[in-house]
Formats: structure tokens, C-alpha cells, sequence
């Protein structure tokens, strides 16, 4: 896979006129070499890889980490560098820079220690900024990108039904966060034994809790507090963030409550979130515009009587957890087969919000839905 996606790059690169892609953004690095867990910028020791776009490719990463880069990663060459030892990383880009007239670089996710050694480098060069060549590369997944982003969505679903046995009285929602992260991990565990029997990639879920209850509800990405939930309450959760199986992103969401529905309104206000992801999803498919999936999500919110939505309806996701096109006004990207997204439908009022959220497959005829779990009150009631 990680062969095939650095092909990929080096023919965009001839194609675009450039001569040298420096990449040091940690989900392009793993997407291009399948290199992972290294500390990286966090603790001041940068990973680079460097994408001739017609000689050898070339991974410059801490000796500290070197033994995480696996036996089959494709680059040509791997260069290791130690702290205070010489120039460090530095040492050998002069040379790269130099013989290279136009260099791209992610010029929104490069580090800001990378980019200001590099500018002294760059002199007279043409500097491309190769953000959306990537993007573009990432758009369509791979088979084996699929299989695992369907892994992903059996994790997510095993913590969803976590949560939910978790909520009740006076429980803490940080309770409720610890249930789904176990159960998240205990189901990545088992699909790694069983599908993906070469990987040691961890089975860990680890991310703050999205959630919110009662009052907090309007709260979008409150985290699980020490709050006591209390019968008659919503409970959000969301596992955007939380659901990263195999380093594959997806979103997920639903609401719920405790013993009853306390405040009626709030049955209405959740039935039009459900309505404008419906609304969304008939849309939904090859060769419709993004936007054109939030016109109609945007649409049925308004058409029940409530403010046009406070964010978008939804973002292609993957190795990252936001990535190319996003369901938003104004992208006018065509979907196609292979794209993987998340769909939400939601609706505010002043006191309360509902939000459900799914991820889907783009197929040749219309959509495949890798996250299942009931939108019905009479499920979502505890």
C-alpha cells in the first residue's frame, strides 16, 4: 500500500513541474511510508521525508526511532541523526535543496523549526506548496485502506454500545469515557488478531472523551467531566477522534437519555437532526458536488424552523481526521467511488442540541454505511 501511494506522489510530482516534495506532516508520513509512533515535533526531533520526483527517496528520521521504521518501508535510503551530534537533522538538506530548483513543501503543516531552517535554504527557488497534490493522492482510498477503514467502524460501534450500557444515575461521564475506550480496544485487539495478523500496530483507543450531558449539551465538543449524569438528561457522545483503528479515522455520533425524555421539545429538535442527515444522505453518492450534500442537510434544518447549522455537514476522513473534500458550501469537489466520509445531522435550540453523525463508503452506485447503531428515540432512551 505505502509502495503504491509514494508512486503516486513521484508521478505528481513530474507532472506538476516539481523537482524535490519535503514531507514532514505525521499522517503524510505514515500515508507514504507506513512509519508510525515516532516522537517527532512534540519533543523537538523532526521526521523528513524527502520525494525526488525522478531519484531516491529519502526518510531523515532520530536514531532514537530509527528501529520503528519497518523492514518493508519504501523509501531508498534512511538517514538517522542524534541529538547535539553535528547539525543534527540539518546535516544533510543543504545538499538536497541545493540541486533541486522547485521544491513543494505542506506549507500550512510543516513545523515552524523545519520551515525557518529551510527558508534559509531556499534562496532564489520556486517554493509550491503541495498541500493539495496530497490531498488529492488521499481523496480515493485503497482496498486495503477500505478493509481497514470497515475495521474502524466495528471498533467505533463496539464503544458505542459501551457507552450507552454505561449511562445511568450518577454515574460520571468520565466513567462512561473509560467504558468506551476499553471496549474500543478490546475490539481493535481482536480484529488485529484475526485480520491483520502481521501488523503490531497498538490497540489502544486513546483521545478525550468527546460527551456532554444535561446543561452541557449545547457545549458541541465538551469532554467527560466528572459530572454526575441524572435521569430525564440527553447524553451526547462522540467518537470523532476516539475511533482510530489502525490509524483510520471515522466519525460517529448519536444522542441519548436516561430513564425519559424530561423536556419534550427536545424529541422535535432531535427528529430534524435525524431528518438532515437523512435529507443529506438521499443526496449522497458518486458524482454529486460536496456542497451539495450541505445544501441539503443545511436545507431541512431551516425548513423545520431552526438557524442554519453551526458547522458542516460532514469531512472525508482516513489516515487523517479531517481530510479532502469537505461537505461544506462552497467545495464543488465531485465524489467519487473509494472517498470515505463522515455524514451528521444535526439542530440547535437555545438550551439543547442533537447531533447523529455516520460514516460512509462512496460506492460506483450510491453509499455503504460502516458505522450502524439505532436512530430511533425508543433505542436511544436508557
Amino acid at each position: 500500500m505505502f509502495k503504491k501511494n509514494l508512486e503516486k506522489l513521484k508521478a505528481n510530482l513530474q507532472n506538476n513541474n516539481i523537482d524535490l516534495a519535503i514531507i514532514t506532516d505525521d499522517d503524510s508520513l505514515y500515508y507514504f511510508t507506513g512509519y508510525y509512533d515516532f516522537l517527532h515535533m512534540s519533543f523537538g526531533r523532526p521526521t523528513i521525508l524527502l520525494v525526488p520526483k525522478d531519484s531516491d527517496t529519502v526518510l531523515i528520521t532520530p536514531l532514537i526511532d530509527a528501529q520503528l521504521v519497518s523492514t518493508n518501508c519504501p523509501v531508498d535510503r534512511i538517514i538517522t541523526w542524534n541529538d547535539g551530534v553535528e547539525n543534527e537533522w540539518r546535516e544533510h538538506l543543504p545538499k538536497y535543496i541545493k540541486k533541486n530548483l522547485n521544491v513543494g513543501i505542506e506549507k500550512f503543516k510543516i513545523g515552524s523549526l523545519v520551515l525557518n531552517y529551510l527558508s534559509s535554504l531556499f534562496e532564489e527557488k520556486l517554493i509550491k506548496n503541495i498541500t493539495p497534490i496530497l490531498d488529492s493522492i488521499r481523496m480515493v482510498k485503497t482496498e486495503e485502506e477500505l478493509k481497514i477503514a470497515k475495521s474502524a467502524g466495528k471498533v467505533a460501534e463496539a464503544m458505542m454500545h459501551a457507552g450507552k450500557e454505561a449511562i445511568g444515575y450518577n454515574v460520571p461521564e468520565y466513567e462512561v469515557a473509560l467504558a468506551t475506550s476499553a471496549a474500543g480496544t478490546r475490539k481493535a485487539a481482536e480484529i488485529l488478531k484475526k485480520e491483520f495478523e502481521e501488523s503490531d500496530m497498538s490497540p489502544l483507543i486513546h483521545f478525550l472523551q468527546i460527551m456532554a450531558s444535561g446543561k452541557d449539551l449545547p457545549k458541541t465538543h465538551h469532554r467527560a467531566s466528572t459530572k454526575l449524569i441524572k435521569n430525564g438528561e440527553p447524553v451526547f457522545l462522540c467518537f470523532c477522534g476516539m475511533t482510530n483503528f489502525h490509524k483510520f479515522k471515522l466519525g460517529f455520533d448519536r444522542t441519548f437519555w436516561l430513564k425519559e425524555i424530561t423536556d419534550k421539545s427536545q424529541i422535535t429538535t432531535y427528529e430534524t437532526a435525524v431528518q438532515s442527515q437523512t435529507a443529506a444522505l438521499s443526496v449522497l453518492g458518486p458524482g454529486v458536488k460536496a456542497e451539495d450534500i450541505h445544501a441539503a442537510y443545511a436545507d431541512a434544518i431551516q425548513s423545520a424552523g431552526y438557524p442554519y447549522p453551526t458547522f458542516r455537514c460532514g469531512r472525508a476522513t482516513g489516515f487523517s481526521m479531517l481530510e479532502e473534500p469537505q461537505l461544506v458550501f462552497g467545495n464543488k469537489t465531485i465524489l467519487k467511488p473509494g472517498m470515505v466520509f463522515a455524514v451528521d445531522g444535526s439542530a440547535n435550540e437555545e438550551n439543547f442540541r442533537a447531533q447523529v453523525g455516520d460514516s460512509f463508503i462512496i460506492t460506483e452506485n450510491g453509499y455503504e454505511q460502516i458505522t450502524n447503531f439505532s436512530k430511533k428515540i425508543e433505542d436511544l432512551i436508557i
